[in-house]
């Protein structure tokens, strides 16, 4: 397996276009033409087009092998996405490559859809030291149904490489629009390819939602929010580059459940329990490696500022720390491979697009969210005022989670409700934040002194004083966190609970 970047956009190109002089261009740049090539793709996707409603692809190309193609951001026309390319022969495809994009798949099964045959003219455009700066090529592509011809269309590529800047893109664009290029256009050729049905929305949509939506829609909306946070992240989260795709994946999951705690009453009881635990069981596997990845930044970050030579002094803490996260991360793998989590996605993905709500979820929401919100509010307001003076580690984390679910509350209310919610989850967030530290804190002083056995005297000397660091943190934030307390309790803050 290969992953790579591609940047490129695409234009239509007129019957007779050719690539006109880019002298201009680029200083002393040189244009030479490739050679000719014929390529032949076969492009896999489910019965409904799932993988290419979503922006993904997945094809096998004679004499490349397999290419999965992700969506990895985007800037007006400029197509940002990652390839990914497996070895394997034609036909089945291959067990990595599904696994990619399983989430997007789930249960379907996925088939041939379309077979492209495209004759590619490329034209390098190199500077004058020689250095690959862009690619221009002007595809003809056919398209085939089995082996019958059903259409054909022409378009221009310009590629950048790695090391090119972006600007030179908007240049080379200019120019060709000048000699006869069409606009540009953000559309795949096998969106082209395959037409209307290809360029439907995928089967997870946000809805948009304003004062005047009923709070099934809202309910709608929030599953739907942490829905697309969970399946855009999963391939990310099994390449295993970024650790961000695994936090904002884990978010997926505590957010679904706390919105189901929040809509609880205007929810089926069965059909709620079944989806948190469900959510509970993926956040869980994914908590795992996220938390070692906290861990591991935490320490490492403390660890530059000790005296000389001490952090050299880490090297076996931080291979156990990386062996915890390495079989956090086998777990999560055997997990996001099983039928439960299939279930589990086909479950999630159906509930978008129609929530188990009662009868009386169709009123406006800014009739029942007051309401809604008021009570996770209330918990959190309880659990600080049942703190003793000095609380413990254990009231200060239930504290911490009390507000992150009293501020998912308010988020999925700020749709309805506006600036209020906002301002009241912007303080609920600060208040996450320094609890969030403290609790970091307690984790790592947790985990080292769980792991000083087998470590040399040094070698402990160290690890103390990254425990002592801990504990100037949790210091800190105890210091600091009932001023922050304070702002979140205003009352104006919360007065459209009511």
């Amino acid at each position: 397996m290969k992953e790579t970047r591609e940047r490129e956009v695409k234009l239509a190109a007129p019957v007779g276009f050719t690539v006109p002089d880019l002298g201009g261009v680029v200083d002393g740049a040189e244009i030479s033409p490739g050679p000719v090539r014929e390529l032949d793709a076969v492009y896999y996707d489910t019965p409904d087009l799932r993988l290419t409603r979503w922006g993904l692809s997945l094809r096998h190309r004679s004499g490349e092998g397999w290419t999965v193609k992700l969506p990895a951001g985007d800037r007006e026309a400029l197509l940002t996405r990652a390839e990914v390319t497996f070895d394997g022969p034609p036909g089945a495809v291959p067990a990595a490559a599904a696994a990619l994009v399983r989430a997007y798949v789930r249960s379907a099964s996925l088939e041939p859809v379309a077979r492209l045959k495209t004759c590619r003219r490329p034209v390098e455009v190199r500077d004058p030291s020689g250095t690959r700066l862009a690619e221009i090529v002007v595809d003809d592509v056919s398209v085939y149904q089995g082996d019958h011809l059903v259409g054909s269309f022409r378009e221009l590529e310009v590629e950048l490489a790695d090391a090119a800047p972006r600007r030179l893109l908007d240049a080379l664009v200019d120019a060709l629009r000048k000699t006869g290029a069409g606009s540009p256009s953000r559309t795949p050729k096998i969106v082209r390819a395959l037409g209307a049905r290809a360029a439907a929305p995928p089967d997870v949509v946000v809805p948009e939602v304003g004062r005047k939506a009923s709070t099934a829609e809202v309910v709608r909306a929030a599953i739907a929010g942490a829905a697309m946070r969970i399946i855009t992240n999963d391939p990310w989260v099994r390449l295993g580059e970024d650790p961000e795709a695994v936090h904002q994946a884990r978010v997926g999951t505590r957010r679904l459940r706390s919105d189901l705690r929040t809509f609880g009453p205007l929810l089926e009881e069965s059909w709620v329990a079944a989806l948190r635990t469900e959510a509970g069981w993926l956040g869980g596997l994914l908590g795992a490696m996220r938390d070692a990845d906290v861990l591991s930044e935490r320490l490492q970050r403390q660890a530059v500022h000790l005296p000389d030579g001490d952090a050299a002094r880490l090297g076996s803490l931080f291979a156990r720390l990386a062996g915890e996260r390495d079989a956090a991360r086998d777990s999560l793998l055997v997990g996001l491979d099983s039928p439960r989590y299939v279930e589990f996605l086909d479950r999630l993905v159906e509930a978008t697009a129609g929530p188990a709500v009662v009868r009386h979820a169709s009123r406006r929401a800014t009739k029942l969210l007051p309401d809604l919100v008021r009570k996770p509010w209330r918990r959190l307001r309880r659990a600080v005022d049942e703190l003793p003076a000095e609380p413990s580690d254990t009231g200060l984390h239930q504290v911490r989670i009390r507000a992150k679910r009293c501020r998912y509350a308010a988020e999925a209310a700020e749709p309805v409700i506006g600036k209020p919610a906002a301002a009241f989850a912007e303080a609920l967030a600060a208040l996450q934040t320094v609890l969030g530290d403290h609790q970091d804190a307690v984790v790592a002083e947790a985990w080292m002194r769980g792991h000083l056995q087998g470590l040399s005297a040094d070698e402990a000397l160290v690890v103390g004083e990254l425990v002592a660091a801990q504990r100037a943190a949790k210091a800190a934030a105890r210091a600091a966190w009932p001023e922050v307390w304070g702002v979140a309790s205003r009352r104006k803050l919360r007065s459209w609970l009511g």
